[in-house]
């Protein structure tokens, strides 16, 4: 039974009609048959107002039946509950591509002795025994769940429905969802999917609780913090990631301000299931089980910050269920809900599950341009194919012997050592699909544990030094490694963040060192014990399949937040054979690589790899000297090595003799990416490699190979008006599409190529055999990025903006995050930064958008190579200079002392961070250094 409005709540609390955010007409009593007895439940049901606004059941394409945890209530969903209704008048965008936002009815209900939901009589504080007949069990829970669904959704309801929960709301709305003998017996809801955010349905008795809990179910404890007092309810609260507003938490606390309000708080911990002993410990197995048997599709959403539901429960989850899919905020927290807004990736899911995914299947071997994918060659295929051959396979400059020669191995000696370490692996336990965090620099050690992980069957993990610490880590706890690799440094991180993986060290340790370390081996330990042995596939370990996994690379961060990169074996063998034809790789080539992504490739490419002495991660380390010295040693004829090892380069040639001089004259083939090379830079280059031909290729972690562009072309160019920075043609496998951008700067559904294509601002979208396999645990990313045509390709949104000129040459204008949306239409930063860079007074500068988008204000932030001018609004002669050198209407000239770039490649700008800045400048804000 359902009361018009809401009937009564628990004594001595606010009106929830008052609340931040709230719809007075989301609230409704309902009364509901239970385990014992009539009781009425506080419910969020936005279907009276779909109603009101004409929207009939069927009208509605899906119903959501939302749950919350311990110890907040429904107001938890006021943001679905929201965006539903807004989704109802076409006000919820999905991404390009993703079709109209379903429109839901949600139906939130407070859980009773919960929220405003009825309390009940309690005898006794809570205890941790979880003993008390007057609390509800996680059982009695999923019961009254049913009972409240059975009151509001109709027989004749068509709409499909789907679970949502929170916390310990997960549990029960997933058991809910998977319990057909609980829903058979009362609504008889069929659910269609699940979805959850941050929760648990299994906890080993021998697994520690987690420290938040272990607190709050310490004897006495429990019912002082969570009844007596507010502590918990507080403690909870603390964790948003941002904090949470104040008048958000006043909400959040408005039905529990006095102790008789709370007690549901506390027979919530009390009914947690940690022991075998407990009364809900049957129903949580219960729960637990069921999950591992149904066939309905789920989606996680996980804050990974929080410091009760641990990656370990994340982990549980993603084993247990068939059908799942996931999308990890590394920087959220438990409150994920209120952290990060969840709207577009839970209505994009039951988007998809609406209109069924019937996506086709990439045709690997399509035609692209001119030339077909070659046949699969697994990354070690050239080991065993010149395993006894005796010409150099590697020489590493950064390794010296006794007498200060550089270390050198032969292909037969490469070849033997990674069968070594190989059988080493899968004798010590590695299995295919172990992911395998490689914590190396660049050279003979990964080259050779890189491989030999490959072999396995492993998946490779790969991070940029360049996220630091904390990046570094949040990365690898998303990659969830079951192993390690490392040196001592990579080694010490692992063990200070307590980082989930057995651990490996390169070189045998001393035993002080292992156990401080918690090593379990060595790569090399395994080359010598396992000296002479060849790796081969077994019936129990056979060779990958091209399809499964076999990297996770990490993008640098330097243009988003970093994401795990998935790479097949199939898309690796694409990448090694593209990059064999780029590079005109035959017998007897040798690559220097001073550039991270094609330091390890030189093996799978057939050609010696030279590894100058410099650090591979940090490339203005790379001297001319270095670079002489390690193409002396290995015979070189290519170099790949990015702008800011180049630039360094230049800037230490003075220090070159005639020898090294000379043997920079015999490369042929120097390539550069990474971020555009300046046409001034390239010919500063090109006196010193006076021979080569200079390729400054464009891609990205998701496709290292998209366009390739020559310097004769540079060169021929240098007049043209284009804005932004020319990339070149795109490669003979590649396909390039655009999206044009509307007014406000969003991406078509619609791609154009060829002659549909010229001249149009628009977001870039490839094709390549060798692109990503998708995103790691970033579900709403794939499902935005993602592009299925008619012809059977798999497309990427790549993020970049620009535009393809009259000749099929692609410019690059900047990235979709960067567009700015004033009144007269969006544009690309990338040129008039351009026009604005020409000025002999400016070092760098950055165009920013600040206010709402659609009429933004153009603002122009400068670093003018004049150090004494202070930070702030610029002097007019320099806002005259800046206006006048390009054709848009530019609101502000802003001073800084230093537009920040990223470390690696430095040129890539981070304009959000000074679009924030500018926009405390201009409003007067204190003007603070960047």
């Amino acid at each position: 039974m359902i009361s018009p409005k809401p009937a009564q709540y628990p004594h001595s609390v606010l009106d929830p009609l008052q609340l931040p955010g709230w719809d007075p007409r989301w609230s409704q009593i309902v009364e509901a048959e239970t385990c014992d007895g009539t009781r009425q439940f506080h419910v969020l049901d936005t279907g009276p107002m779909l109603a009101d606004r004409g929207i009939g059941p069927d009208d509605i394409d899906a119903i959501v039946i939302a749950v919350h945890g311990n110890p907040t209530w429904s107001y938890l969903w006021r943001h679905i509950a929201q965006a539903g209704l807004e989704a109802a008048q076409g006000n919820v965008e999905l991404g390009p591509g993703a079709g109209r936002a379903p429109v839901i009815r949600v139906i939130a209900p407070d859980q009773l002795d919960m929220g405003f939901s009825e309390r009940l009589e309690h005898t006794s504080l809570p205890s941790a025994a979880g003993s008390s007949s007057s609390y509800r069990t996680l059982e009695q829970r999923i019961y009254d769940l049913d009972a409240v669904v059975a009151e509001l959704i109709s027989d004749s309801n068509k709409a499909p429905v789907f679970s949502l929960g929170h916390d310990w709301g997960g549990i029960i709305s997933l058991g809910w969802a998977t319990d057909a003998d609980v829903r058979s017996s009362g609504s008889g809801v069929e659910p269609s999917g699940m979805i959850s955010l941050n929760t648990a349905v299994w906890h080993e008795e021998s697994d520690p609780i987690p420290a938040p809990l272990q607190a709050a179910l310490a004897g006495p404890v429990l019912s002082g913090s969570t009844v007596v007092t507010p502590a918990f309810l507080d403690t909870t609260l603390a964790l948003g990631q941002p904090a949470l507003a104040k008048d958000i938490k006043t909400a959040y606390k408005a039905p529990y301000r006095g102790r008789q309000d709370r007690g549901g708080i506390g027979g919530f911990v009390a009914d947690i299931p940690a022991t075998e002993s407990h009364r809900s410990r049957n129903a949580l197995r219960k729960v637990a089980n069921q999950l591992s048997s149904t066939e309905k599709p789920a989606l996680l959403l996980w804050g990974a910050k929080d410091p009760v539901f641990l990656d370990r429960y994340q982990h549980d989850l993603l084993q247990r269920i068939d059908d799942v899919v996931i999308h990890r905020y590394n920087t959220a927290g438990h409150l994920l809900a209120e952290d990060r807004d969840i709207s577009v990736p839970v209505l994009g899911w039951i988007r998809q599950q609406l209109d069924g995914d019937n996506r086709p299947t990439p045709d690997l071997t399509a035609a692209r341009g001119s030339e077909a994918v070659g046949d699969y060659s697994p990354l070690w295929s050239f080991l065993d194919q010149w395993s006894e051959s005796s010409t150099k396979a590697m020489v590493d400059m950064t390794i010296n012997d006794a007498h200060g020669k550089p270390f050198e191995v032969t292909w037969a000696k490469l070849s033997s050592m990674v069968d070594a370490i190989a059988v080493g692996f899968r004798e010590n336990g590695m299995r295919p699909g172990d992911r395998v965090s490689m914590l190396v620099e660049p050279g003979r050690d990964l080259t050779a544990a890189l491989y030999a992980v490959l072999r396995v069957g492993g998946v490779a993990v790969v991070t940029d030094a360049g996220l630091g610490v904390d990046g570094m880590t949040r990365a690898i706890r998303s990659a969830a490694p079951q192993w390690i690799i490392g040196q001592t440094p990579g080694l010490s991180l692992a063990r200070i963040g307590n980082l989930p993986g057995k651990r490996l060290s390169v070189k045998t340790m001393d035993p002080i060192a292992r156990r401080v370390l918690g090593l379990s081996g060595s790569i090399y330990g395994f080359a010598s014990t396992y000296a002479g042995q060849q790796y081969g596939p077994t019936a129990e370990q056979p060779d990958p399949n091209p399809t499964d996994d076999a990297a996770i690379l990490f993008t640098s961060g330097s243009t988003g937040p970093a994401k795990g990169v998935r790479y097949t074996h199939q898309k690796l063998s694409a990448l090694t054979q593209r990059l064999q034809h780029t590079l005109h790789v035959e017998p007897g080539s040798s690559l220097l690589a001073g550039f991270a992504p094609f330091a390890l490739l030189g093996p799978a490419i057939g050609a010696t790899s030279v590894t100058p002495n410099m650090s591979v991660t940090k490339p203005a380390t790379l001297t001319a000297k270095s670079l002489a010295q390690a193409a002396i040693a290995g015979d070189t004829t290519m170099i790949f090595a990015s702008p800011a090892a180049l630039r360094n380069v230049v800037d230490t040639a003075h220090e070159l003799n005639t020898e090294q001089r000379t043997a920079l004259e015999q490369i042929s083939m120097l390539l550069s990416a990474g971020a555009p090379v300046p046409v001034p830079l390239m010919n500063e280059v090109l006196e010193l490699v006076p021979n080569a031909e200079f390729h400054s290729p464009y891609g990205m972690t998701e496709s290292l190979l998209i366009s390739d562009i020559d310097h004769h072309t540079q060169h021929a160019i240098a007049g043209r008006d284009d804005r932004g920075v020319c990339v070149g043609k795109p490669l003979d496998v590649a396909r390039v599409a655009m999206a044009p951008l509307d007014f406000l700067g969003r991406s078509s559904d619609e791609l154009f190529e060829g002659d549909n294509a010229v001249n149009k601002l628009a977001e870039i979208v490839i094709s390549t055999p060798h692109m990503l396999a998708g995103y790691d645990k970033l579900y709403n990313t794939n499902r935005q990025t993602r592009v299925d045509s008619v012809d059977g390709l798999q497309w990427h949104r790549t993020g970049d903006i620009g535009h393809f000129d009259e000749h099929g040459r692609l410019w690059i204008e900047g990235r979709t995050q960067h567009i700015v949306t004033p009144s007269t239409g969006a544009f690309g930063p990338g040129g008039p930064e351009d026009d604005i860079q020409r000025l002999p007074s400016i070092n760098r500068v950055a165009i920013v958008g600040v206010g709402p988008v659609g009429t933004q204000a153009i603002v122009a932030v400068v670093e003018p190579h004049d150090g004494d001018i202070k930070p702030g609004l610029a002097p007019s002669a320099l806002s005259d200079d800046v206006r006048a050198a390009t054709d848009i209407d530019i609101a502000a000239v802003l001073v800084t002392h230093r537009v920040p770039v990223d470390i690696r490649h430095n040129s890539k700008i981070n304009r959000p961070l000074l679009a924030e800045w500018a926009e405390k400048v201009l409003a007067g804000g204190k003007v603070t250094a960047l």
